[in-house]
């Protein structure tokens, strides 16, 4: 995720990053101005095309189309948005999830090699959640110090949990957590797993396939359509204003298409590493 200070207005209008959208838009870009130009030129030069021609009429189409197409715009963004802010939220949940139960542990438990078991599962969570998420392999290190069999194929959080469950069973059993204390335990159990499984919905449920292809079908036929009656009222000046809204209305799209999944490795993403990294610089603190 890219840090800055959202006062700094000179530095984002004149800086390009990665990520950019005029970067990727390039192409297309180059593309509409050369078909623009060629519009322009036919209407102008050959067929000498006079304000009298009903197909100068067609920009009453493109301001009624205009407004259609910004409402879908505004409900895509939003919806992608709110996508994020839920992963957001649900990764914050997690941090305190964390903190909670390390702290609740830290006051039952006595002996040092329990918290130090603790320590390092705890926060083994969150990295093993964060690799899942991006579809990485999670490292078998931590399993093969607690000698613990595990087939690569499974789902590592699940058995992360399941680790964590048996070893809350076998102090349970030795007495050394009473039963009041187990329920005492149980909520921030059982959110690790809920939280896993929410971020698994945003992740494999993606924006409806035949949306994203009407809208992304519905900008282009409106820009293609755009010179036709642009040329009437700016002559060749209708290039740089079709490629202006253009790469408006396509950045808006491709914008949404990225935080819409907030768990990958772009870098408007969620900075998934950097807080699974917090969550064990807390725990450490805390146990």
């Amino acid at each position: 995720m890219i840090s800055y200070n959202p006062k700094e207005w000179f530095t984002f209008i004149f800086r390009f990053h990665k990520a950019d959208t005029f970067r990727k838009l390039l192409p297309l870009i180059i593309g509409i101005s050369i078909y623009t130009g060629i519009i322009g030129f036919l209407e102008i030069e050959v067929f000498k095309l006079t304000e009298t021609s009903h197909i100068k009429n067609i920009t009453i189409m493109h301001s009624m189309l205009g407004f259609v197409i910004s409402l879908l715009l505004v409900f895509r963004t939003n919806t992608a948005y709110d996508r994020w802010w839920e992963g957001r939220k649900l990764w914050g949940a997690l941090v305190n999830n964390s903190r909670n139960l390390a702290l609740k542990l830290s006051s039952i438990l006595v002996e040092k090699e329990d918290k130090i078991f603790f320590r390092k599962i705890i926060p083994y969570y969150a990295y093993a959640m964060d690799l899942h998420l991006k579809n990485q392999n999670v490292s078998q290190e931590l399993f093969e110090e607690f000698n613990i069999a595990i087939e690569s194929k499974k789902h590592k959080p699940n058995q992360v949990v399941k680790l964590l469950l048996k070893k809350i069973n076998e102090l349970h059993l030795s007495n050394k957590i009473s039963g009041e204390q187990l329920i005492f335990l149980n909520p921030e159990l059982s959110s690790f797993t809920d939280i896993c499984g929410a971020c698994e919905r945003i992740k494999n449920t993606p924006i409806p396939y035949s949306y994203s292809v009407f809208l992304k079908k519905f900008i282009f036929f409106y820009i293609m359509t755009l010179p036709l009656g642009y040329v009437f009222s700016l002559g060749y000046f209708a290039i740089p204003v079709v490629v202006f809204i253009f790469y408006v209305l396509a950045s808006l799209e491709l914008i949404a298409e990225e935080i819409e999944e907030p768990f990958g490795d772009d870098e408007n993403d969620l900075p998934t590493a950097k807080i699974a990294e917090n969550i064990k610089k807390n725990i450490d603190e805390i146990l």
